[in-house]
This record gives C-alpha cells, structure tokens and sequence, in this order.
C-alpha cells in the first residue's frame, strides 16, 4: 500500500483553504445562474480563469508545448475536465440545492477508481477499493433519496446531470494521464482551459446568445469569484497542496467540500437539506476514507 504523507500544519492550513475555496465556488455558481445561463456562465469560468492563467505562465516564463499531440490534449482535457462537467453541474443547479450538488460532486473519486481500473493495468480494483466503491454509491443513492427514484422529475434529471458531470471528470483523469504527463501544473492547467474556451465560447453564443457584460454587480462579483478564484487561483493552490500533503491526503478536500457549501447555501439562500442527504455523505465520507487507505491499513495494523 502506498505510504501517505505527513501532514503539516501548512499542509493542513492550504488544504482546509483550498476546500473552502471551492465550497464556496457552489455559491457563488448558483447566484450567477439567477441572471446568465449554465453555457454562459461555463464560458465566463473558463475564458477569465484562462487568461489569468496563461499571465501566470508568462510571468514565470515557462515554456510553451510545441508538440501537436500536447495541444489535441489540451483539447480533450478542456472537454472532459471543464466543458461537460461545469455545464452539466451549472444545468444541474438550477434545480438541485447547492449543498446536494457538492455532495453529489464528492462521487467523482468513486467514478475516478473505476476509470482507472477500467483503462489502466496497474490500477486494479483492491477489496478496499470494492468496499469504498459500493459505500460511495449507496451514499450517493441515499443522498439522491428513493422518492426520486421512483418519481421521476425534473430536479431527479438534474441529479443525473451532476452525476454525469463526475464521470466525466474522472475519464479526464484517464485522458490526462495519457496526453498531458511531464508538463508544468501552470501549463498544463492553462492549455487545459484553452480547448475549454474554444469549444464553450461559440456554444454559448450559439444557443444562449452573446456575452454580455451588462450584469448585475452580484453576479459579476459571482462570476469574478468562480473564475478567477475557486478556478484560476484554486487549480495553482491545488498544486501547491498535492506537493505539500501528496495525492492520498489531497483527497480529504472531498471530504471538507460540502460542510462549507451546505453552510453557505443555508445561510445566503435558505437551502435546507433532507436527512437522507446528510446520512448519504456520510455514507459517501466514509467510502471515500477507505478508499484514502488509513482506515483500512488501521484495520490491518490491529489484526
């Protein structure tokens, strides 16, 4: 089993940051969704974080990828880690509680298992991993609650949506690990989100019109926020936290998450939350702590 590292207090302190940055990106999506549509509000997320983005890399003149193969990956990457998830989640907030859709958003290390079991030799499905894996799905079926299972409505097409919108985040994951090794996180972060503004931005104007910047204050702030902060400013502290606290802690942000957008959603929109909801993450919190690897390897350590 591979060793975890130990965790410091900056890692902890960048870590807690970090889940507070993207609890708060659920918000901040939701009030921009009052006043632009979800293909709109993708192409303000991607296009403004893109072009902080590429000013990161030019301040720390950092080479550019020459290679054809590296830019058809950008491509891909900006259409299954940006495109498809951001405008399936946005479509999906419109009728799913803020707090519900990070719930639902914390399933995307579950799909990222079986990806990567599915494609890749050397990530075969372990007992722990089978056990983590089933947790996290009776988690997200439970938060889901079986009313909507067996009546089936817009708000339970929505679930779906945000559902979908995590596989697609781990087949990137896949996808990223055959194209886009070996480059720097700001470039690579960067590239990505160019091929999800070539594709996004003529979709928006197509079906939602052009883009308008005559808005509303709070859904500028919202859009600044979410674009320039919880992507552009959270995909560099991402990397920071992965060299401080390595892969298997990175995922406790899943886990941090969702408190802090159920707060958020509680108190700036009154959202109120069932308790299948509650008893789903913990169901999925608990799969997702096998599949981190401490509480297994407790398990084996008292036997």
């Amino acid at each position: 089993m591979t060793l975890q590292k130990t965790m410091t207090g900056r890692a902890w302190a960048e870590m807690i940051l970090l889940a507070t940055i993207w609890g708060g990106s659920f918000l901040a999506i939701r009030v921009a969704l009052d006043e632009v549509a979800p293909l709109t509000s993708v192409a303000h997320r991607t296009g403004w974080a893109m072009l902080a983005l590429w000013s990161v890399v030019a301040l720390m003149r950092l080479p550019l990828p020459r290679n054809p193969r590296i830019w058809f990956g950008f491509l891909g990457m900006g259409l299954l880690n940006n495109v498809i998830p951001f405008a399936l989640m946005a479509w999906g907030q419109l009728y799913v509680e803020t707090g519900l859709t990070s719930i639902l958003n914390g399933d995307t290390a579950i799909f990222g298992v079986i990806a990567a079991a599915i494609f890749f030799a050397d990530e075969r499905i372990t007992r722990a991993k089978a056990i983590g894996v089933s947790l996290g799905f009776v988690g997200v079926a439970t938060a889901i609650g079986l009313d909507n299972f067996r009546n089936f409505n817009i708000q339970s097409l929505a679930q779906l949506a945000i559902l979908a919108g995590t596989v697609s985040y781990a087949l990137a994951s896949v996808w990223a690990r055959h194209f886009l090794g070996g480059l720097a996180p700001q470039v690579a972060a960067a590239g990505m989100l160019t091929g999800s503004t070539l594709i996004i931005l003529p979709l928006a104007w197509i079906v939602d019109g052009p883009i308008r910047l005559d808005l509303a204050p709070s859904t500028l702030g919202a859009i600044g926020y979410y674009a320039l902060i919880a992507t552009a400013g959270a995909y560099l502290l991402y990397y920071r936290v992965l060299a401080l606290a390595g892969s298997g802690n990175l995922m406790l942000v899943t886990l941090l998450i969702p408190p802090v957008a159920i707060t958020l959603g509680a108190y700036a929109r009154e959202e109120a939350l069932g308790t299948n909801a509650f008893a789903g993450f913990t169901l999925l919190a608990l799969g997702l702590a096998i599949l981190d690897g401490r509480i297994w390897a407790w398990i084996r350590t008292k036997r």
